[in-house]
C-alpha cells in the first residue's frame, strides 16, 4: 500500500462511522404564547363583527322605512295637496311618541291653510293635519304615561295627515273604551273649541240662548250637543234648508236658512232682546251683526274668518272685503253696552297643554256618559283629499271629514264617492304594503286582502 492511499482509507473509515451514527431528533420548539392585547383583540373580533352587522341591518331598516303622507306643495287649489311617499323613520325625542295613524280629521282651518290664510303653520311644503287617532308604536326614553300599543287621539298644529306621526306625548289622549278610531279623529279640534268657547268664555248657564253659525259643521254639531248638557238652553242654528231636519234632531231649537233669510231678523222675531252667546266663525260684516244681536251681559266669541274663503284659490276681493268690514270697537262702547267680545284660536294654545288636557278629560267624560258623540258622514281615501276639501268648502257636509284606513271600496260605488256615515266625512289612508309607491292595487282590510275594484 502506498503512502498516498493511507490517508484516503482513513478518510473513508471516518465517513462510514459518520453514516452509521444515528440522526439526532430535532428538539421541539416551545409553544408560542400570544400577548394579552392580541388575545383581547381576537376575542373581541366576533363581538365587533356582530355589532357591525346589527348596525348595518338597523341602517338598512331605517332606509327601507317608508310611509305615505299628504303634502301641501304650495298655496292654491285642491291639487296643491299631493300624496307622497316619505323615506326614513321619523326621529324620536325623549318626550315624543310615534303613532301609527288610523284616521285623521279635516277641519275648515285646513282649507284656509291651503290658500295661505291660516297662520301658525310653516311655509310649504309641509304635511297638514291637526288631529288624528292611532296606535303608539314607540315611545321616547322619558315618556312614562304612554306605552307601545296604546290607542290614542292626537292634537297638533300640523303634520298628522300621514301614516306615521311623531308628537310630544303630552299632545296625545287615551281613547276610551267603545270609541272607534274614526270618532276619535273627529273629536279633538271641534269639541275642545266648542267647549272652551261655551264654558270658559261664555259661562253658559240654564235658560240662556245661543246662536251657532254653520250648525251642521263639525264645531256647530259639537256646540249644539254641549248646549244640550245645560238645562233649557235655546239654540239658534244657521244652515241650508236641506240640513234643518238633521240639526233639529241634533238639538237646534230654531234652524235658520241663511241663504234665503236674514238670520238677524229671524232671531229678533223669536228673541226681541237678543241673545246671550253668539259663536262667530264668519268674520267681516257678520261680526258687526253678531255684536248688535247681543242682549245686555251678552258675549260674542269670534273664532274664524270663513268669509275670506271664496273659491278653491285665494280670492283677493273676498279677503279685502273681509278686512274692510273688520270689526273694531271702543272700550267705552263695551262698558256702556254691558257686552263682551272674545277671540278664540286653538292654534295659539299649543303651549297650554295642561289646560287643553283638562278640557279634553271633561269632554271624554261627557262622551262616556252618552251626552256627546261626533257625527260621521262619510269616509275618503287619502288620495281623495281634494274631493273631500271641495265637499267641505261647498258646505255640502254635515259634520266632520276624516280619513279611515278601514274603508275599502266596493264595486257598487266609484272611488270618488265617499261612504255615507252618520254625520261626517273621512278620507282614508288605505295603504298597499306590497308597493309603497302604488295607489291602485290590492287594498288591505283588517283581516284580509281585497282587490280594489274598478271605478264605476
Amino acid at each position: 500500500m502506498s503512502g498516498e492511499d493511507a490517508p484516503a482509507q482513513e478518510q473513508n473509515a471516518v465517513d462510514q462511522k459518520q453514516e452509521t451514527k444515528p440522526a439526532e431528533e430535532p428538539k421541539p420548539e416551545p409553544p408560542k404564547t400570544e400577548s394579552a392585547p392580541d388575545a383581547a383583540e381576537a376575542a373581541a373580533t366576533p363581538a365587533a363583527a356582530a355589532a357591525t352587522a346589527e348596525g348595518k341591518a338597523a341602517e338598512e331598516e331605517e332606509e327601507a322605512f317608508a310611509y305615505r303622507a299628504l303634502v301641501l306643495t304650495g298655496y292654491g287649489g285642491y291639487d296643491k295637496v299631493k300624496l307622497q311617499v316619505k323615506k326614513g323613520r321619523p326621529a324620536l325625542k325623549a318626550d315624543d311618541v310615534l303613532v301609527r295613524v288610523k284616521a285623521c280629521g279635516l277641519n275648515f282651518a285646513d282649507l284656509m291653510a291651503r290658500q295661505g290664510l291660516y297662520d301658525r303653520l310653516p311655509s310649504p311644503p309641509f304635511t297638514p293635519g291637526m288631529e288624528c287617532s292611532g296606535l303608539v308604536e314607540a315611545v321616547g326614553e322619558e315618556v312614562t304615561d304612554r306605552k307601545v300599543g296604546d290607542k290614542v287621539m292626537v292634537l297638533n298644529r300640523f303634520g298628522l295627515w300621514q301614516e306615521v306621526a311623531v308628537v310630544p306625548a303630552s299632545h296625545t289622549f287615551l281613547i276610551p273604551e267603545g270609541m272607534g278610531f274614526e270618532e276619535a279623529a273627529a273629536l279633538p279640534v271641534n269639541y275642545i273649541t266648542a267647549y272652551m268657547m261655551l264654558f270658559d268664555f261664555g259661562n253658559l248657564r240654564p235658560n240662556q240662548s245661543v246662536l251657532v253659525h254653520a250648525a251642521a259643521g263639525g264645531v256647530g254639531i259639537a256646540a249644539t250637543q254641549l248646549c244640550k248638557t245645560v238645562k233649557d238652553v235655546t239654540v239658534f242654528g244657521t244652515a241650508s234648508a236641506s240640513k234643518h231636519e238633521t240639526i233639529g234632531e241634533g238639538g237646534v231649537t230654531h234652524p235658520i236658512d241663511y241663504r234665503t233669510k236674514d238670520y238677524v231678523e229671524e232671531v229678533r222675531k223669536i228673541s226681541p232682546k237678543g241673545l246671550d252667546i253668539i259663536l262667530d266663525p264668519l268674520g267681516g260684516s257678520d261680526t258687526h251683526k253678531a255684536y248688535n244681536l247681543l242682549k245686555p251681559m251678552g258675549k260674542l266669541i269670534t273664532y274664524g274668518t270663513s268669509n275670506m274663503l271664496a273659491g278653491q284659490k285665494k280670492n283677493l276681493l273676498a279677503v279685502a272685503k273681509n278686512w274692510y268690514h273688520q270689526f273694531s270697537i271702543h272700550t267705552l262702547s263695551l262698558i256702556q253696552g254691558n257686552k263682551s267680545v272674545c277671540g278664540f284660536h286653538l292654534g295659539y294654545l299649543d303651549g297650554e297643554m295642561e289646560l287643553i288636557t283638562q278640557v279634553m278629560n271633561t269632554v271624554l267624560d261627557l262622551y262616556k256618559q252618552g251626552k256627546v258623540k261626533p257625527r260621521i258622514d262619510s269616509t275618503w281615501h287619502l288620495e281623495q283629499v281634494g274631493d273631500a276639501m271641495r265637499k267641505m268648502q261647498e258646505r255640502n257636509n254635515i259634520g266632520k271629514l276624516v280619513s279611515s284606513e278601514t274603508f275599502v271600496p266596493t264595486s257598487t260605488r266609484s272611488r270618488k264617492e265617499p261612504r255615507r256615515f252618520k254625520d261626517s266625512y273621512f278620507f282614508s289612508p288605505i295603504r298597499n304594503d306590497r308597493d309603497e309607491e302604488a295607489v291602485e292595487g290590492p287594498w288591505r282590510t283588517k283581516n284580509c286582502w281585497q282587490e280594489a275594484p274598478a271605478a264605476n
